[in-house]
């Protein structure tokens, strides 16, 4: 047999496999959906209008908490039948008038997170049969399904009047917005293994570092704790004065002195926030981001590295600018009244500058985040050695020896110190500092003091 043929030989067997999949077995006798959704509605489902809504692909648990708080009550049920999952709703009824081709079944759940080690069983595949006062629902979920082209969350409703159908549906986004289970979380986009949509959030602890954690030359942290902080603190006050909400802060400097770090305290000392975190080309969902930010403002969107995306351009959304106008471009978007906070990080302002000057306004904050100065590094090797045992003879000599290197460098410091002493059985001390100090500045590790960001020993 030719291969070709082979192929299709396989395919129609394995189409007819899935049919019989989907066939109600001899014997067991189910529901006919149709007959279901008629007994609940009280009129002939055909007769009444579906309306229908799209959503994105992380909204599932949202759409299915605002659905549950619009029903004064509910049940959900499940369909068995082959091809179910390709027919629209107004398809399914039709369909489902013959007699054993779509029956009651099971609920399809997807499980999702929605906090960090929480998740939620979420209607994936399901009727709502829902009540309000006098109004009757039927509501049909589905999960977006990229494998099989459908990139967003579905919804397709029929209602006793279709009065009753607009006020649902009018009432879906602010239902949202109330219910949302990523209020106040920390998250950040994934690519979704199908296609180009954004897939599942990853939800991230929010970070617990104090100010005292926070090692800058002096009234650098105050800049920007003014701006990021102090807005949110004073935001009635801004608006009664007509001044703008929305602000963006490029904090720059060279790798290893402190960014990300001053980022963390800041979503520390910013619990009620809901934080987005972008970096390098994940920074093309930025639009999704702004989007879930404007829902759930206050918000605070982190754009790590954004030197990454300068050049770079968005192929696969059609996107001719570079990726960081389009980042400017959404920023713009906002209302000024909207409290979304923009903190962009990049080792190389040089390659920003340009863009940022042909869209004025974007950023009203640009604070230089140095390499620590002497005071600095030995409150750092306070902050990462505070169980060194240390003489001021010591701190001062390493101290004068680190000159030009980053917050990474005297991290790295302290803990090969507290590992040669344990290789010594011993406490961590001065002459451990010290052998680490001369190890790290040694010829052999030139590289590892550039991974660490640290300039070469004068």
């Amino acid at each position: 047999m030719p291969e070709h043929d082979e192929v299709a030989e396989f395919s129609r067997l394995f189409l007819a496999f899935l049919e019989r999949m989907h066939e109600t077995p001899q014997g067991i006798a189910r529901e006919n959906v149709r007959d279901r959704l008629r007994e609940h509605l009280q009129v002939e489902p055909e007769d009444l209008p579906v309306v229908a809504a799209s959503f994105p692909s992380f909204d599932l648990p949202n759409v299915q908490l605002a659905l549950e708080s619009w029903f004064d009550s509910s049940e959900v049920i499940g369909l068995v039948g082959s091809d179910r999952g390709h027919h629209s709703l107004a398809d399914l009824l039709e369909l489902g008038a013959g007699r054993g081709r779509f029956g009651i079944g099971a609920v399809d759940y997807q499980r999702i997170a929605v906090d960090v080690g929480v998740e939620m069983d979420c209607v994936a595949f399901g009727f709502f049969l829902g009540r309000q006062g006098e109004d009757r629902y039927v509501a049909l979920l589905r999960a977006a399904n990229p494998q099989f082209g459908r990139q967003e969350v579905e919804l397709e409703v029929l209602a006793t009047s279709r009065d009753a159908g607009d006020r649902l549906m009018k009432a879906l986004p602010d239902l949202i917005r109330e219910h949302n289970v990523f209020r106040g979380k920390v998250i950040s986009f994934e690519r979704h293994e199908f296609g180009h949509g954004v897939g599942p959030f990853r939800l991230h602890p929010r970070p617990g570092v104090s100010r005292d954690d926070v090692v800058l030359p002096a009234g650098v942290l105050e800049r920007v704790e003014r701006e990021v902080i102090g807005v949110a603190e004073h935001r009635e006050a801004l608006l009664r004065g007509g001044q703008h909400l929305r602000r963006g802060v490029l904090l720059y400097g060279p790798p290893g002195t402190g960014k990300t770090h001053t980022v963390r305290y800041l979503l520390s000392r910013l619990p009620e926030f809901t934080v987005v975190l972008l970096a390098g080309t994940s920074i093309r969902y930025v639009g999704e981001a702004c989007s879930l930010a404007r829902k759930l403002q206050p918000a605070l969107v982190v754009l790590e590295d954004c030197d990454l995306i300068a050049e770079a351009r968005d192929h696969l959304h059609g996107g001719e600018n570079p990726l960081l106008f389009q980042v400017l471009n959404e920023m713009d978007g906002l209302a000024e009244d909207a409290d979304v906070a923009f903190l962009l990080t990049t080792n190389r302002a040089d390659i920003l500058e340009p863009a940022l000057a042909e869209r004025p306004g974007r950023v009203d904050l640009a604070v230089e985040v140095p390499l620590p100065d002497a005071a600095g590094r030995a409150r750092l090797l306070s902050l990462y050695g505070p169980t060194l045992d240390l003489s001021p003879a010591v701190i001062d000599e390493v101290v004068s020896a680190t000159e030009g290197t980053t917050a990474s460098f005297t991290k790295e410091l302290v803990r090969r110190a507290v590992l040669l002493a344990a290789e010594a059985g011993t406490s961590p001390g001065d002459t451990h500092l010290q052998a680490a100090t001369a190890e790290l500045l040694s010829a052999r590790d030139t590289l590892t003091r550039r991974l660490l960001g640290a300039a070469d020993p004068r």
